[in-house]
């Protein structure tokens, strides 16, 4: 008696999951469509307009004079992020040279901070996908068993049906945000490394202009 009342609440709540179960995934199949957009405009507009060869830039920066490295990023075709973090940091010429190097690092921070927020969508969207096609593929089997174990083929294809096409839903997001995910991972951290080795040679050539200040 005990174990027939336990089966069928857990019956009760485990078929009112369907319903939001399949919302959710339809939520997510919208929030994929336009994740992929975004990152599509992201590919031909912000990507195709980096072209710059980072070592050379640097090359150009330690070459030139202080006052003319804006003019040098102003010209570069590095992102209009990083060319206004630059411009930051360019500015920051009334600071002793420790509180720059601690600027440097939080700009830094700052833009990994931004792209690492698209990442996290992104993950979010590869970790949740399996789960919830998963659960929309087990929830309708409980009812398909019950309709099998009553020769109710009709319901038994239904719940069958509902099954596939949930666990397909799933598989679908998580294979688009999986390589969403992992090109913009890339992209990022490139971005990263060669923002942090401008910086690097900017906060270097301040502070030898300031020892030569010194000096005189």
């Amino acid at each position: 008696m005990i174990n027939s009342v336990t089966n069928g609440v857990l019956r009760t709540i485990v078929g009112t999951l369907q319903t939001p179960v399949v919302l959710v995934l339809l939520i997510m199949l919208v929030l994929t469509i336009i994740m992929a957009g975004s990152f599509a405009v992201e590919f031909f507009t912000e990507r195709k307009l980096l072209t710059e060869n980072i070592p050379k830039l640097i090359e150009k920066i330690n070459t030139a004079r202080l006052d003319e490295v804006k003019d040098i990023i102003k010209e570069s075709h590095i992102l209009n992020r990083q060319k206004a973090a630059i411009n930051k940091l360019i500015d920051a010429d009334d600071m002793d040279d420790a509180t720059r190097e601690s600027y440097a690092a939080q700009l830094l921070f700052d833009e990994e901070e931004h792209y690492r927020k698209y990442l996290r969508h992104a993950e979010t969207l590869l970790k949740l996908g399996p789960m919830f096609g998963l659960l929309g593929t087990l929830i309708p089997l409980g009812p398909g068993l019950i309709a099998l174990g009553k020769g109710n083929t009709q319901a038994l294809s239904e719940s069958l049906l509902v099954a596939f096409d949930t666990t397909s839903l799933g598989v679908i997001i998580s294979a688009i945000a999986f390589v969403i995910y992992q090109l913009r991972k890339s992209w990022y951290n490139r971005y990263s490394v060669g923002l942090e080795s401008i910086m690097e040679t900017i906060v270097n050539k301040q502070k030898e202009g300031n020892s030569k200040n010194d000096q005189e």
